[in-house]
């Protein structure tokens, strides 16, 4: 039961997520950012890529998930460079330092764009959605927060 004035808390594994909804996107858009946003991604591989769902794409022997993601950001890039996007930074995770002490992400990435429009020209571009499949394959859950400057 929760106390007045608290809020009931459910950790980050009761659930897992991998793409943004309608719903999500439309909340970004009316937000009516101005400016700049970057996004936030913290993600947790799978051990082994899984593309059962771009067989297209899978390589000819099992790979990692951290090799997989490599191959979507190598995909990605020129995509993001396009739209005047760019790759700020990418480290290694682990666990929480205030949070849950088992649980963790294995990667953070912040990526920015100038624009909101230019996050969703970039996010529907054909040939950067050919490549997306890597990244199915190697992420089993993925939280993505955009931030606008202040």
């Amino acid at each position: 039961m929760n106390r007045p004035g608290t809020r009931a808390m459910q950790t980050d594994t009761a659930t897992t997520y991998l793409d943004p909804t309608d719903r999500n996107v439309m909340n970004l858009v009316s937000r009516q950012v101005s400016g700049p946003v970057t996004m936030l991604n913290l993600l947790r591989l799978r051990e082994t890529a899984d593309y059962t769902a771009n067989p297209e794409l899978a390589p000819p022997t099992a790979i990692s998930g951290r090799e997989a993601y490599d191959r979507y950001i190598r995909h990605t890039l020129p995509y993001l460079a396009e739209t005047g996007g760019e790759l700020l930074y990418l480290g290694s995770g682990g666990n929480y330092l205030i949070g849950p002490e088992e649980l963790g992400w294995d990667l953070a990435m912040l990526v920015r764009q100038n624009s909101v429009a230019d996050f969703l020209a970039f996010a529907s571009n054909a040939g950067y959605l050919e490549g997306i499949g890597h990244r199915t394959a190697a992420v089993r859950d993925a939280r993505i927060l955009p931030l606008a400057d202040v």
